[in-house]
């Protein structure tokens, strides 16, 4: 058994953790219960009825948040010469390619996101053994893999994130900072929540949403009526 710490204790007698509450209550709550002297994350966990073990039950894509992650992300564009001014004027961190392919192979992983283009992913590919576990990996359905390298990283550093279901059925993702106004969190929640509804796999049977957490980091989970949010 887990044992709970003093601020854990203190946090859960603020609310009933049995109950679900509507987004505006639970935003509310988690600002309440949080605890860290740090402008701490604000994530959303989503449980899908889905089986992602079949390929067309996977539920993954990207959105843009109104307003942000409040994260500013480290953007690195693996690209051919003649796109490396374009990823510099777009504002990418980084940008290159066989340099850059060199040193993730060596284990660096100091970015948040990787962007690239079609014709170079046949020398990407072999890295996705370290880029796949940690979600960096490019994809097409993501924008990750585009010759549009302007649009991609304009996305990303305006807030885009890319999302998918775990082996769990759980889609996990950040959604703002504790510091953030609670209208701000709610309209970033809402714009997440409608596109993982829109992309309900028409082979899912049952209840598609089975349940929704927020919380901020280290703190408990706060439970979110998903009505509250479709509304």
């Amino acid at each position: 058994m887990v044992k709970l710490t003093k601020k854990r204790k203190e946090a859960l007698k603020k609310y009933d953790k049995s109950n679900s509450y509507s987004l505006t209550e639970a935003i509310e709550i988690v600002k309440n219960i949080s605890s860290t002297n740090f402008d701490s994350s604000v994530d959303i966990d989503v449980r899908l009825g889905v089986d992602p073990r079949k390929a067309n039950q996977m539920v993954r894509g990207s959105v843009t948040l109104p307003y942000g992650t409040g994260k500013t992300k480290k953007v690195l564009v693996l690209c051919t010469p003649e796109k490396e001014e374009e990823a510099k004027n777009a504002g990418a961190d980084y940008y290159g390619l066989d340099e850059y392919i060199n040193k993730i192979k060596g284990g660096w992983t100091d970015i948040d996101v990787v962007i690239t283009m079609p014709n170079v992913m046949p020398k990407v590919g072999p890295l996705g053994r370290i880029l796949g576990p940690r979600g960096l990996m490019p994809n097409p359905k993501t924008g990750t893999v585009t010759m549009d390298i302007t649009k991609a990283v304009n996305d990303v550093k305006a807030g885009k994130i890319d999302f998918k279901v775990d082996k769990y059925g759980i889609i996990h993702s950040s959604i703002g900072r504790i510091s953030f106004e609670n209208e701000k969190l709610s309209e970033n929640i809402k714009e997440l929540f409608q596109l993982i509804l829109k992309l309900k796999p028409a082979t899912a049977k049952g209840t598609y949403v089975k349940s929704i957490y927020i919380s901020s980091t280290m703190s408990p989970g706060v439970c979110v009526d998903p009505k509250s949010i479709t509304v």
